[in-house]
């Protein structure tokens, strides 16, 4: 029953940055993923949204398949995809999504004339739906053109899809004809190297229990006691606070002994970054972690998302929140 349990939590967190994906923009955070995974994850729930009259077919590459580009934008990508190939389906047909590896060779003939050499991994979305004619072909791209009717289609999602992959260093291959179905193909730009967990600790490095003292700032009053439930649990002393004044207070009566402080972005009278900045004049030993369940701008263009700003996304693991902790305590 615990593994259950455990199962649908994981799959409540899918599910929730899913919905965040599609209900607000998002400023890309590019990180090395296994594109197969990506992609997989997605999958479960779009084919609850494209219906039980279209057969949707899954091949992963048959290794992993290294990209650089922000998670939530390949669920943008795919989504679109997925959702114009349906539409172009009149009553059953089939949606084929598959990843491989190809290598674009100058002057070979078969890559647009934009590819540039390299090597690349392909996500490709084929539909047996009634395709387009040449023309059509020509302007998909262009912001607000559409062939569905009005209150079914903006026009918007191919220009999204060319926008992200362009953002990405990659490029799009089309082939489609009237009645004979469409094929789309993403290339994106292979990683040399399979990345590094980011220099988070293992499970078993991260046994040793903790010694330090965390602060946490957190306006929800549940995640805030579960947040101290799970850093006692590994030894740390811990403080909370809900509002930025409470976390102030306490910083001034514990100068020079609070180690970490983990403070949620978005905070009632000040955001993280003013609390931060706040408590640094205080105590400028202080190290810190940012959480959050948004990465939208309005997150970005506080800096949160900086290469050198420690951020957790929410919602989070108990074993990914003490992995994050130790990393930044541990961060020379």
């Amino acid at each position: 029953s615990l593994e259950k349990i455990e199962k649908a939590a994981k799959s409540s967190v899918e599910l929730t940055r899913q919905i965040l994906t599609f209900a607000r923009k998002q400023e890309a955070a590019p990180q090395q993923i296994d594109l197969n995974e990506t992609v997989n994850g997605l999958l479960g729930m779009m084919k609850q949204i494209i219906g039980e009259d279209v057969v949707l077919t899954w091949k992963p590459n048959s290794t992993a398949a290294w990209v650089h580009i922000d998670p939530v934008q390949v669920d943008q990508t795919l989504a679109n995809l997925l959702l114009n190939a349906r539409d172009a389906i009149a009553g059953v047909g089939t949606i084929t999504v598959e990843i491989t590896d190809a290598t674009v060779t100058e002057g070979d003939g078969v890559s647009p004339p934009e590819a540039l050499p390299g090597d690349y991994v392909v996500l490709r979305v084929n539909d047996d739906g009634c395709g387009m004619d040449k023309e059509t072909l020509k302007n998909i791209f262009e912001p607000f053109f559409t062939t569905k009717d009005t209150d079914k289609g903006t026009g918007l999602g191919l220009s999204t899809v060319y926008g992200i992959v362009k953002q990405n260093n990659g490029f799009i291959h089309v082939h489609s004809s009237l009645e004979q179905g469409t094929t789309f193909e993403i290339y994106l730009p292979e990683c040399e190297e399979v990345p590094a967990l980011a220099g988070l600790p293992t499970a078993d490095e991260f046994c040793e229990r903790g010694q330090e003292t965390i602060l946490i700032v957190e306006d929800e009053g549940d995640l805030l006691d579960l947040c101290k439930f799970m850093l006692e649990s590994t030894g740390y002393q811990v403080f909370t606070a809900q509002t930025p004044e409470a976390a102030i207070q306490i910083v001034e009566e514990h100068k020079d002994t609070i180690h970490l402080v983990i403070t949620d972005v978005v905070l009632p009278t000040m955001n993280g970054r003013e609390l931060v900045a706040n408590l640094l004049s205080h105590d400028p030993n202080l190290k810190v972690l940012y959480m959050s369940g948004y990465t939208a701008d309005t997150i970005a263009h506080r800096g949160i998302l900086d290469p050198e700003v420690h951020f957790l996304q929410k919602p989070f693991s108990n074993h990914l929140l003490i992995a994050k902790v130790q990393g930044v305590l541990h961060d020379a």
